[in-house]
């Protein structure tokens, strides 16, 4: 009978043995299956930032955002030779000048805070538009007449009636060029550029505002870049 018992015990710790290690084995299949699928996992896709592409490609249009407004004004200019309160002679200079100006958009002021991507669109904000650059030119431009007075008394100062005109020319183009709305215009311009370029780019309906046409930045710049040269014919 104790043989008998002695038998059962050992076939009971047999059997618990076994089912032991198959346990064991099963949970080291699992962690190595684990362990497998971190390895062998897939990678997330590679990402591209959306915005630094459109940025680039905008600022690279800044010279296409655009609007010129071009015309001819006719400026005459005078200076007298006198003595005490007498005037012995006058100079007269009239100037025809052709002038140029440029309104646009500086799109290198935009910033990645300007674009916003929503889930069902892209908003993007243009900068505010502007005079660009203001310019007469010489080519173009020509002293009309230029005449000393009687017994050419008066002073010989073309040189300096020229610059002058040349400047009240240039001011009165650009007052001109605002009355015609050219910030308004650089406002169009610059959404209809900016939407053609970013068509191949943007994957969603874009959205582009543009920012009101202030008058204060319709004035001429502070520094034109060109002026016109002292070469009278008279």
């Amino acid at each position: 009978m104790l043989k008998r018992l002695g038998n059962v015990a050992m076939g009971g710790v047999f059997l618990v043995g076994v089912f032991t290690l198959l346990g064991v084995w099963r949970s080291g299949t699992n962690v190595l299956e684990s362990v497998g699928n971190w390895f062998t996992a897939p990678q997330p896709p590679a990402e591209i930032d959306v915005r630094s592409v459109m940025i680039n490609k905008i600022r690279g249009a800044s010279e296409l955002a655009t609007a010129v407004f071009a015309m001819e004004a006719v400026v005459p200019t005078k200076q007298d030779r006198t003595l005490g309160k007498l005037t012995l002679g006058t100079t007269t200079l009239l100037y025809i000048a052709y002038g140029e100006v440029r309104a646009g958009v500086d799109l290198s002021q935009l910033q990645p805070d300007d674009i916003q991507i929503r889930d069902d669109r892209i908003n993007i904000t243009l900068p505010p538009p502007q005079i660009l650059d203001a310019k007469i030119d010489v080519n173009r431009s020509s002293v009309y007449d230029y005449n000393r007075g009687f017994l050419g008394l008066g002073p010989d100062s073309a040189p300096n009636l020229q610059t002058l005109a040349g400047q009240a020319a240039l001011s009165k183009i650009v007052e001109v060029a605002c009355q015609q709305n050219i910030l308004t215009q650089a406002n169009d311009r610059a959404k209809l550029t900016v939407g053609q370029l970013l068509s191949s780019v943007a994957e969603k309906p874009l959205n582009l505002e543009t920012q009101p046409a202030d008058p204060s930045r319709c004035v001429l710049p502070p520094e034109p870049s060109n002026s016109p040269s002292p070469s009278p014919t008279p």
